[in-house]
């Protein structure tokens, strides 16, 4: 049997983008073995694509802060054994930084990934076989397909499908989920305008549901549940148990955060509120209602957020 290696391995976001990618991937060669690499943390998300045969997860980033320990050395030459034994025919780096591009070098197979002029580190397309142009203008999950169907050697089809199963739905009431949390304070939207937000959903007769990923989300997470009566803070959990909650949500609202583009890959509703990142490169795209606000540079108020509610629920 043949195989597949994508290297995608972070942020959350990024790894969404990248389903797309591996659905086109599979539908082009049904029989390949497809392997990703991914952040630990992100290995449950990328073991929910049906079409995934095998999950390598990478600690790049808990490597990086515990470098002089020998425990880490172990486990990277751990990590290399593993990914030396897929031997996969292509092997192919949708990342694009340097350090992606290593774990394309320790790989088996013919190495595929960007050209100097369209990657976002240039070195890191010294490490390619197979050097591909890819215009840095489009979206992020336009660029991760072209990249695999330039290196398999098909042309995608026009329709983006992130290839996820809905789980069932349980039964309750209906909830709508608010994604607060990002990873820029330049990103994030007021609490007052989260809280407008939230008061009109209640006054709607939907649950209102807040995740929360760091202290300092857990503790806004904490405030906004005092002042929406009937909210709820959601456990930290897994990332597959989290998007079982996104993927049932009759409305999501969040800010430039990873969590939102998985409702997107779920075809949920949503409203993403856009702050100072451009929405044409990294909004949310998929096959549901989407409604993007504001813009870099622009601040929509909660106002404008229930106005987009309203025609979606319409």
């Amino acid at each position: 049997m043949h195989g597949i290696l994508f290297i995608k391995t972070s942020s959350l976001g990024d790894v969404v983008h990248h389903m797309p990618a591996v659905t086109d991937a599979r539908r082009h060669d049904p029989d390949a073995r497809l392997t990703w690499v991914v952040e630990e943390a992100f290995a449950p998300l990328a073991r929910l694509h049906p079409a995934v045969d095998d999950v390598i997860p990478v600690s790049t980033r808990r490597w990086r802060s515990q470098l002089l320990q020998p425990a880490t050395w172990r486990e990277i030459s751990a990590f290399k054994a593993r990914l030396r034994e897929v031997k996969a025919d292509k092997v192919i780096d949708t990342q694009g930084l340097m350090r992606s591009a290593l774990i394309a070098r320790a790989a088996i197979g013919e190495r595929h990934g960007y050209d100097a002029a369209s990657i976002k580190e240039p070195l890191a397309s010294w490490f390619y076989d197979i050097k591909h142009t890819v215009a840095r203008d489009q979206h992020a999950v336009a660029r991760n397909r072209a990249l695999t169907a330039l290196s398999l050697g098909y042309a995608p089809d026009a329709a983006i499908d992130y290839g996820l199963i809905k789980p069932p739905k349980d039964s309750g009431a209906p909830y709508a989920v608010l994604l607060h949390g990002t990873s820029r304070a330049a990103k994030e939207w007021r609490e007052v305008d989260w809280i407008g937000t939230g008061k009109w959903l209640r006054a709607q007769g939907i649950d209102v549901v807040l995740p929360w990923g760091n202290d300092a989300e857990r503790l806004r997470s904490e405030r906004l549940k005092a002042a929406i009566p009937g909210s709820r803070i959601l456990d930290r959990q897994p990332l597959d148990v989290t998007a079982k909650v996104i993927a049932n949500a009759s409305l999501v609202v969040g800010v430039d955060t990873g969590l939102l583009h998985l409702a997107a890959a779920y075809g949920v509703p949503l409203i993403a509120v856009f702050l100072a990142t451009d929405p044409g490169l990294t909004g949310p795209v998929g096959s549901g209602p989407i409604t993007v606000v504001g813009g870099k540079g622009v601040y929509p108020s909660f106002e404008r957020v229930i106005e987009a509610a309203e025609k979606l629920r319409a």
